[in-house]
Parts: C-alpha cells; structure tokens; sequence
C-alpha cells in the first residue's frame, strides 16, 4: 500500500481500497452497503472522502470494501475477518476504525471478535440491528437487484435516505437515474450482503466493546437504532443530529468532521 497521494488498490487478502493521507496514524473505514466490490475510481474517491478531509495531516486514511465474489451465506463475522487479515498484516497489527452504515454493522463484529486490533472505534450512521422496516426494505431491494430491476431497486434505496417530504423524492429519483451506476448488472456481492445484515442483531454484544466509542448520526435515520446502540457501548459518546435521517454524513459534513476529529485525537 501507498499513502501520501490518492491511491488505489487491493490489500494482499483481495479487500479493494482507496487511500489518501500523509499522517503517521492509521484509519480504517468499512464501507458502506454496495452491490460492486472493487476499488474506487479516482473521481468517486475524491468525491467520497468529503468530511474525512479534516483528518488526512494525521492520518492515513483507508476506504476499504468487501471483497468481490463473496459467497453466498457470507456472514458479517467473516467480513469482519477479512479486515482484521488487513490491519494485522499490512498495518501493524492495530488502527483506528470507522465503520459507515453497513461498514458500521461489520465493524461491530469486528470490535468484539479482535478487540485487540481497535484503538478507537467510530460508528456513522449505523447500529445493532436494522429497524424492521428498513429490513423489509432492503430484502425487497436484494429482490429487485437479483431480478435485474436495477432503477427500481436503487430508486427503493434511494427513497429510504431522508425520512420525509420533497427530499424523500429527490433522493429516490436521484438514485432511480443513477440506478445502473449504484447497481451493476452482477448485484450477487451487495444481495450476499443484504442477506448478512438481515441476520444482524449485536445488541447483547454491545457491553463487550471496550474501544473508547464514538456514535454519530441522524435522528431520523430510517435504518439503525443509533441511540440505543450507543447506549450499550460502555461510555459511548454519542452525537444525533435532529431532523436528519441515513445522510446525515453528508448534510452535516463540517460538523462529522470535526466531532470525528475531536474524538479520534483526543489524549
């Protein structure tokens, strides 16, 4: 691997990757849900790392995803796995970890399965299990993507980021144009992971965590108990943003960063 300038890649065990930073930490975000696993290009990385920026004088910061192929039956546990061969083997056995929505359900796992490979542990819009109609949803998306229906199933996912009114549809006719983009025609990777989450459920876990713990989010998030996720984390700090639902990342991108970059540099 590379840092410094944007870079892009695979790590030795297959996870794909972009990373960018001159810091001498490391920070390792898990991806959220995407139905192609495959590095990013140049452009979306560049248009992804959005209130990550703040952090790159100090960090090296990895925006790493699944690997592709996965079969099915793959459990967010092996994922979690597959990130801990990452960070043991190629980063020095320990970094800070991110996890973004269905990134955030695997880096549950993995803060409890290799607590020792944890310094500090931030959880973006996600939680401990998926709320049952945005499971329903989801399945209903997996559907529709494994049927080739890709607009209707991107323009479904799309309708689920903001709670309510005209940003409900702007967002679901967003995704409906940008369905072939969102999802490919072999959508067998983001279906395998639908399927993972809708086994999700690390409520009993939480206590288990002992990473110093930040949760961040919307209030309104339509997929994830944030509040009671942070709740069970021992001494959790947890910061909701009212009124904003599953974007809250990047309708408060100043303000993500900063909270991040206050809680990751901390003493």
């Amino acid at each position: 691997m590379t840092a410094g300038k944007v870079t892009t890649g695979y790590t030795r065990n297959g996870l794909p990757y972009g990373c960018f930073g001159r810091g001498k930490r490391n920070l390792v975000v898990f991806e959220g849900l995407s139905f192609e696993h495959k590095p990013p290009s140049r452009f979306t990385l560049r248009m992804s790392i959005g209130f990550l920026k703040v952090l790159e004088d100090e960090y090296r910061i990895y925006l790493v995803n699944r690997k592709p192929g996965l079969p099915k039956g793959y459990t967010l546990a092996e994922m979690a796995h597959d990130y801990a061969c990452m960070v043991r083997d190629e980063l020095g056995g320990r970094a800070d970890i991110m996890g973004i929505s269905t990134g955030g359900a695997i880096a549950l796992e993995f803060a409890t399965i290799h607590p020792a490979l944890v310094r500090r542990l931030v959880l973006v819009m996600t939680g401990c299990y998926i709320k049952p109609e945005a499971k329903k949803l989801q399945m209903e998306v997996a559907q529709l993507a494994g049927q080739g229906r890709r607009r209707k199933a991107a323009s479904l996912l799309g309708s689920s980021i903001h709670p309510t009114g005209v940003k409900k549809s702007l967002f679901s006719g967003l995704f409906w144009l940008m369905g072939p983009m969102i999802i490919p025609g072999d959508a067998s990777d983001g279906i395998v992971e639908i399927e993972a989450e809708d086994r999700l459920n690390m409520g009993c876990n939480l206590s288990y965590i002992r990473a110093d713990t930040l949760v961040i989010g919307g209030e309104d998030d339509f997929f994830y108990p944030i509040k009671e996720t942070a709740a069970g984390i021992p001494n959790a700090r947890l910061v909701l943003y009212p009124g904003i639902g599953h974007n809250a990342m990047f309708a408060k991108g100043r303000e993500f960063g900063e909270e991040i970059k206050a809680f990751l540099l901390a003493e």
